[in-house]
């Protein structure tokens, strides 16, 4: 599956880009639509082969997580990979006996394990008891069942992602498959099954051993999350802490499921060669019917102004790395627009600001960039990841980076470097919408967070920004008492 983690916003920085010369056509283009039930979909015909991308997004990732439910919307994205009463299984009138053994067992377990008495024989015999239903229990399996089916219909890229605003399933596939893959999602929100949860526990457990615990970079992302933000959800992982997974069940899984998985929260996406009309009916037929449920709450922990800087050594036998993140606003604030802007005079390219000073004049980093993080429903962070040369301390690293935001304060920026910044940002967009799976993806992400119609209006909106606008966000947001500052290395800061 396609998982992001702790480097999800760096692929979304293509994201949030102007839309270029294609703006004006895509407010025609796109076709919006509301079924009774609550649920939003976009259709763009685009006949340019004969394949359509198919994406179905949920406005819910791990910033809707309580501190009972961290991590659980990245494990049911697992879980939903698992099959259905119909998919996945030889018979499920007989599995589902051996599956109730399994859950019932298997959270006997659980519970023994918090026990600090717990008795070391029960235990055993508990797990080996797990073990052995669980061996039985693959007689009744379809491993892949959903796959298998898509490939041999032509469907290519099946997979899923979850972020901290959202989680979407996606796949591509011929265009004359379209009523095979609404019967075979629309299967997935009326009878998931959630079968082989404590083997996929294990795997998610892996997942993060090899995606943090092991990985410099991922350590010391997941540390600056949780020292910049002290109240708001977005200082958790996606993948959750290590006891959060030691501790996911059946019925936590089950409950976020019902709560959140409906229509009132979900958007259809299709982009490719479809006719419209025949297109909708075959939506409104497979999933006009699902009970609209109730809409995700929003988020009401808010993070209070940070104060004064703060700083986070991870002593890990890597070599050393920092990360300097500063708290920021997010769309629809006109300054996320400058941001934006900032970012790519900064960091995009070779002939970057940063780039030039930092890696090929002064040679105190072998790399630099400048992202934002780690979403973008809420406010968010505008982080600086740099990767000393070695020999050069972290110190050293750290006064350049300040010297080169004051040097933003004292030379403005030049109609040219602007102008350069702004075409860098459009290509990119092009390139990431070139393809159908491309353009569902970016809709997809926009009417999540806010609204797809902010990419029709954005180029204008980055087009106003000026170079004293780029000055006072520089003043406004980018000082000491607005960051934080976390290291990684080899012993002590």
């Amino acid at each position: 599956m396609l998982h992001r983690h702790f480097l999800n916003m760096l692929m979304l920085i293509l994201v949030f880009l102007p839309v270029g010369a294609i703006a004006d056509s895509l407010s025609e283009r796109v076709q919006e639509h509301q079924l009774e039930n609550g649920l939003t979909v976009l259709l763009v015909e685009r006949h340019t082969s004969p394949t359509v991308a198919a994406y179905i997004s949920f406005r819910v990732g791990a910033v809707n997580e309580n501190s009972e439910q961290r991590g659980i919307a990245h494990m049911l994205e697992h879980m939903l990979f698992k099959g259905t009463e119909t998919l996945g299984t030889r018979d499920f009138e007989a599995e589902q006996p051996l599956l109730q053994e399994i859950e019932a067992t298997g959270a006997q377990l659980d519970g023994l394990k918090r026990q600090a008495d717990a008795d070391p024989d029960e235990l055993e015999r508990l797990r080996t008891r797990l073990d052995q239903l669980q061996l039985e229990h693959r007689e009744w399996v379809v491993k892949d069942e959903f796959s298998r089916i898509y490939a041999e219909q032509g469907g290519v890229g099946f997979n899923a992602f979850t972020s901290k605003d959202q989680t979407s399933y996606l796949i591509n596939l011929p265009a004359n498959k379209l009523e095979l893959w609404a019967a075979i999602e629309s299967d997935r929100l009326r009878n998931a099954v959630f079968r082989e949860f404590f083997t996929e526990r294990d795997v998610v457990q892996e997942e993060r051993r090899r995606a943090v615990d092991i990985q410099p970079g991922g350590k010391l992302y997941e540390n600056m999350l949780a020292t910049a933000f002290q109240v708001h959800p977005y200082r958790h992982p996606i993948i959750g802490w290590d006891s959060d997974i030691q501790g996911f069940s059946l019925p936590k899984i089950r409950q976020f499921f019902t709560d959140y998985y409906a229509p009132v929260n979900m958007i259809i996406t299709l982009v490719g060669a479809f006719d419209h009309d025949a297109t909708l009916a075959i939506i409104k037929e497979y999933f006009g019917d699902l009970p609209a449920g109730i809409k995700v709450p929003a988020v009401t922990d808010s993070e209070p102004p940070q104060r004064g800087e703060r700083r986070i050594h991870v002593d890990f036998d890597a070599q050393p790395r920092m990360m300097i993140a500063y708290h920021k606003p997010t769309l629809p604030h006109p300054d996320n627009d400058s941001f934006d802007l900032l970012a790519g005079i900064l960091s995009q390219g070779r002939t970057s600001r940063l780039y030039q000073s930092l890696v090929v004049d002064q040679q105190l980093v072998t790399d630099v960039g400048v992202f934002t993080a780690p979403g973008s429903r809420y406010d968010n962070l505008l982080v600086f990841s740099l990767l000393p040369r070695n020999g050069v301390s972290l110190i050293e690293v750290e006064k350049a980076l300040e010297a080169e935001l004051q040097r933003l304060l004292s030379e403005p920026f030049s109609a040219a470097e602007m102008d350069k910044a702004r075409r860098q940002i459009t290509t990119s967009l092009l390139r990431g919408i070139r393809t159908n799976s491309g353009l569902a993806r970016i809709l997809s992400i926009y009417q999540v967070i806010s609204d797809w119609n902010y990419l029709v209006t954005y180029e204008d909106r980055l087009n106003s920004v000026q170079s004293e606008d780029l000055q006072r966000v520089v003043t406004t947001y980018l000082h000491r008492a607005n960051r934080t500052v976390a290291t990684l290395g080899r012993g002590g800061e």
